[in-house]
């Protein structure tokens, strides 16, 4: 069973697959998240969506390296969580499978490729204040109890 987080299911709601990878980044101490202007200002943990055709690990390499501007190497899979939401950038109601990783953000290629998004280094406290979605807060919190 994949645990759940966010809004409920709405009844009579079509709602529209949509997997995801996304990484817990951690290096000397600091967590790595991703700030998102719009559609709503959030700080996020970096990932997204698989494009068709993509693989996860793929996915995740691009949209680290899209969102943060850094390369990322041993990538540990942490579990999933399913999330229900409306995406109003694509206009569709979307059932979020969201798998996440831990990954070593261990070179810095540039800054962020994605309009509208900026890498931020935090401690580990003040990421789990920012982040503003509850499954990320979960997995980043299971992720630095392991450390």
């Amino acid at each position: 069973m994949i645990a759940r987080f966010g809004e409920s299911v709405k009844p009579g709601q079509n709602y529209r697959l949509r997997p995801g990878a996304y990484a817990v980044l951690i290096r000397d101490g600091r967590v790595l998240v991703t700030h998102q202007e719009a559609p709503l200002p959030e700080f996020q943990l970096p990932g997204g969506g698989i494009d068709p055709g993509e693989g996860a690990i793929d996915a995740l390499h691009r949209e680290v390296r899209e969102e943060t501007g850094w390369a990322i190497t041993g990538l540990r899979r942490l579990g999933a969580y399913r999330r229900f939401t409306y995406m109003p950038e694509y206009e569709f109601w979307a059932e979020k499978l969201c798998s996440i990783w831990t990954a070593r953000p261990v070179l810095r290629r540039g800054a962020p490729s994605e309009p509208g998004h900026s890498a931020h280094w935090m401690a580990p406290g003040e990421a789990l204040d920012a982040l503003a979605n509850e499954g990320d807060r979960h997995f980043l919190w299971q992720a630095l109890r392991t450390l």
